[in-house]
Order: structure tokens, then C-alpha cells, then sequence
């Protein structure tokens, strides 16, 4: 029988107030969430300690909202920080620790953009104890069954009706009350990904960067540690740390990384500079359901830009291996995006990331102009969820990458791409041709062995070059309005 609760014990929260301060609303919502998540803290080790005393226990996720009444227009050069209709819009917020340069610069441009205060206060929306507990190295919320009390009971648990992307989808536009939502993801949804995030990366959601290369090979790691080190040792270089798996972090050179006993499903290293515009590589593995996971839950973070820099087989007979393929539209048969983003919505190429990745080539190669076309090619790459599609019958296949004008295949760019315009995350992809199976260069281990020795430090070093490009980019440029439509959250 489910005990009957006479009352709700809740932790003691300031009254809702406006603030014309960036940084004083995210010093509230701080405030706010901090007591929130130490009540739920200590209210379950009491609990766990002696047992459930009678009441239900819970607190909430602070929340910040907007009120405006003006349809007057707004700087149309700029593609997000200002609500596109009068109303109010509102987003619940978590770890504002973690997110406080974003929401000062988002809160910042609705102050600048509405002339209006914003107001913090505590949501609605309970914060489950499984999310408020995670910074607490002493405390684990145990499995069902494993104590005499029956969670759910007593503490709040996450809830899928908050904890999905109808936002991002366009599937969600105001609640029961006319509310409008202010930013891409509810604070639960937050929450969901940075535990995914530690769990499939070994490292925790603060040490990931504004800047986010993915590859489908662990060869590419070697090569970025190497890099770390070198500009480690300039002290002009910005950047500062380098972290790997196990959230092992080295500030010098010479520092050694000892080896871990067991690594993760996708293990990620980070090369940090001290204001998160560093570098971030992820080792998605293969195939379009890792990089789905991978993009799904980095994408609440909110960086600058993705880019995926792994290899692929080149479909044209005059493609050489080790040749690179700059995509400009993409092909997708991966199917993990498919209930997500219709396939008949086009992913773009986004000039600003293209122009980057092909500057960078450029420069790392020491080719221009006619010559550079001798190692790089631009156009469509596909992107299929078998990863032994050449053992099928090829007729139908190879039909359509012909029709499609296609000139590489891999597993992973095209999912990486279309999340990335599902999220409003700038994206491209600059692969490497590591065979061509329909001219009977297959990825063999001798093959493999001399094409990763002389290419892969010249391609990481490419999307590396790319990326810092990109960080000297002003973020209105950047975040191109290609990526937003005409109903679109404030919050970027």
C-alpha cells in the first residue's frame, strides 16, 4: 500500500525578484539551486540513515522568465538572445555553476534586446534526487529494491514528460499556461545528458570545450595528446591543461598519464584553455548510433561548433587514398535521426564552417588555388548504418550513391551533421579517404598500418587548425541564422 503523506517538506526559497543584472540573476539562480539540491542532499542521507519520517521531500529547479509586450523588431543580423513574439518565456535551469558564462551572455542580450527585467524564482519542476545527488562523492541513489522504502514515495524521480527534446523538435511551444519556452532544453533534460556525459566519456560535463572535433578512429588520440603537449610548452599558445579519461589532468608538458584499467564507450580528451574556447576530441567509435548518443548529450552544453574529422571510402575512381572530402551535402541512410529530422529536411553546409575547414587544409598542405583540388575534394557524403554494406547486393546501393553524386561513405558524419542542425550546433565534417571498395582497394591491416602513420597527425592537425579559426570568430557569425527558424527559443 503507498503511504499517504500529510504534508511536502520543502526547502525555504527567496520570493520571486527582477533583476536588470545578468550577473546578479545568475548569482540567484545559483542561490537557488544551490539550497535546493543541499536540502535534497541531506533530507536523503537522513532518510537512507533512519527511515521515511512521514512527509514527501522535495525541492525545485530555479527559473528564469521573461514578460514583453512590444512587437517591436529587433536586430535581425543576430539569431538568437530576443523572443520572437510578446509574451512570457520562461526555462528552468540547472548547474548555473557550470553554465554561468552562457547564461550571463544569454540573459545579457534579453536585458540589451527587451529593455525589460527578468525574473528568478523557484519552478515548478521538481529536481529528482537522482540529478541532485550526482556532486555528492558520498551518496548514490540505490536500486529499486535495495532499501525498505520505495523511492518514488518520498523523492521525486526523473520524469520523461520533461526529459525529451520536443523543444529543439518544434513540437513544443507553450504550456498550459501560455508560457513560452526560452531556451532549447528543460533543466531535466540538462541533467539527463550531463550524466550520460560522465558515464560515456570518463570525464565530467566542466571540462568539455566550446570547440568539438569527433573521430571514428583512437589513432587520432595519440596524435592529440601529442599536439596537447607541444603547446603546453609555449606558454603563448592560451592553452592550459590537458585532460583524459578519468578526468586526469596534466598542466605541464612532461607530466606523465597513467593508464586506466578499463576504458569507456567513448572515451574524450580535452585541451582546455581558461575561458572553455579549447578543444575538445571525442573517440565516438563506429556507426551512426554512437554518434546520435554522442551528439545528443554534448549538444547541452551548447559549444560552437562540431566537426568530424574521421575516415571514409572514397567513391571515385580518382580519389587516392589519404585524399581528403570536405562535405558539402550529405547523403543519410543512417535512420537513427529519422522520427527526429524528417530525411526530406535539408542539412546545409554552413559557409562559415566550410570556409574554415578548407583554409585549413590549405595551410597544413601548403597547396592553393587548382592544386589543392589534387588532394581534396568537395561534395556529397553518405552515410549508411551497415558497416558491411559492401557484401550486399550492390545494384541498389551503389544506384543511389551514384544518383546522389556522392564521393565518400563513412558511418557517422551525416548523423553528426543533422543533429547538429537539430540542435542549432554549427557542424561539418572533413574526412579522410582510408579506401575504396568499389575499386577494389579494401582497408586491409598492411594498407591501414602505412595509411595511418603518414595521414592521421596531417588531418587531426587540419580540424585542429579549423577549430581555432573558428574560435576567432565573433559568436553572431558563427551561429548562423541558417540553424534557427522563424519560432525559435531566445537562449542560443
Amino acid at each position: 500500500m503507498t503511504p499517504q503523506h500529510t504534508s511536502v517538506l520543502t526547502p525555504d526559497v527567496p520570493a520571486p525578484e527582477a533583476f536588470t543584472s545578468a550577473a546578479d540573476a545568475v548569482t540567484r539562480l545559483e542561490e537557488l539551486y544551490q539550497t535546493a539540491v543541499s536540502f535534497l542532499c541531506e533530507q536523503f542521507r537522513n532518510t537512507l540513515r533512519n527511515g521515511p519520517e512521514g512527509h514527501r521531500i522535495r525541492a525545485f529547479y530555479p527559473e528564469i522568465r521573461i514578460t514583453t509586450t512590444s512587437f517591436a523588431k529587433i536586430d535581425s543580423r543576430l539569431s538568437f538572445g530576443h523572443v520572437a513574439e510578446p509574451g512570457v518565456h520562461a526555462a528552468t535551469i540547472t548547474r548555473p555553476d557550470l553554465f554561468r558564462n552562457y547564461l550571463e551572455q544569454q540573459i545579457d542580450l534579453l536585458l540589451c534586446n527587451h529593455n525589460v527585467a527578468v525574473t528568478v524564482r523557484a519552478s515548478e519542476t521538481p529536481i529528482p534526487v537522482h540529478f541532485a545527488v550526482t556532486s555528492e562523492t558520498d551518496l548514490s541513489v540505490p536500486q529499486a529494491g535495495a532499501t525498505d522504502f520505495t523511492l518514488r514515495d518520498i523523492f521525486d524521480v526523473p520524469d520523461l514528460s520533461t526529459t525529451n527534446d520536443d523543444i529543439v523538435n518544434g513540437m513544443h511551444s507553450h504550456d498550459e499556461n501560455g508560457v513560452g519556452p526560452l531556451a532549447p532544453f528543460t533543466a531535466q533534460r540538462v541533467d539527463y545528458s550531463l550524466a550520460r556525459l560522465s558515464h560515456y566519456t570518463a570525464t565530467d560535463p566542466e571540462h568539455f570545450q566550446n570547440h568539438v572535433l569527433f573521430t571514428n578512429y583512437q589513432f587520432y588520440v595519440t596524435e592529440f595528446e601529442a599536439y596537447a603537449r607541444k603547446v603546453m610548452a609555449d606558454p603563448d599558445s592560451g592553452y592550459t591543461s590537458f585532460v583524459s579519461t578519468g578526468n586526469t589532468e596534466i598542466t605541464s608538458a612532461d607530466a606523465p598519464i597513467p593508464p586506466v584499467d578499463k576504458q569507456p564507450q567513448m572515451p574524450t580528451y580535452h585541451l582546455k584553455r581558461a575561458d572553455g574556447s579549447g578543444i575538445t576530441l571525442v573517440n565516438i567509435g563506429v556507426g551512426p548510433s554512437n554518434a546520435k548518443t554522442a551528439t545528443d548529450h554534448i549538444a547541452v552544453l551548447r559549444p560552437h561548433a562540431w566537426v568530424m574529422v574521421g575516415h571514409c571510402a572514397g567513391l571515385r575512381n580518382s580519389q587516392s587514398l589519404g585524399d581528403f572530402v570536405l562535405a558539402h551535402a550529405y547523403l543519410r541512410e543512417d535512420h537513427v535521426l529519422d522520427d527526429d529530422l524528417p530525411v526530406w529536411i535539408p542539412i546545409p553546409a554552413l559557409a562559415e564552417v566550410q570556409i574554415a575547414l578548407e583554409q585549413a587544409v590549405a595551410d597544413v598542405t601548403e597547396l592553393r588555388g587548382y592544386d589543392l583540388k589534387r588532394v581534396m575534394r568537395t561534395g556529397t557524403v553518405a552515410t549508411i548504418d551497415n558497416r558491411n554494406w559492401e557484401l550486399r547486393e550492390h545494384t541498389g546501393p551503389v544506384q543511389r550513391l551514384s544518383q546522389s553524386r556522392s564521393i565518400a561513405l563513412d558511418m557517422e558524419s551525416a548523423t553528426i551533421a543533422a543533429n547538429g542542425y537539430r540542435f542549432r550546433v554549427p557542424y561539418g565534417t572533413l574526412l579522410c579517404v582510408s579506401d575504396k571498395p568499389l575499386h577494389g582497394e579494401l582497408k586491409l591491416p598492411g594498407m591501414a598500418s602505412e595509411f595511418y602513420q603518414t595521414q592521421v597527425a596531417r588531418h587531426l592537425l587540419i580540424g585542429i587548425r579549423a577549430m581555432e579559426a573558428l574560435r576567432e570568430m565573433p559568436l553572431e557569425r558563427l551561429h548562423s541564422r541558417k540553424l534557427r527558424s522563424f519560432d525559435e527559443t531566445a537562449f542560443l
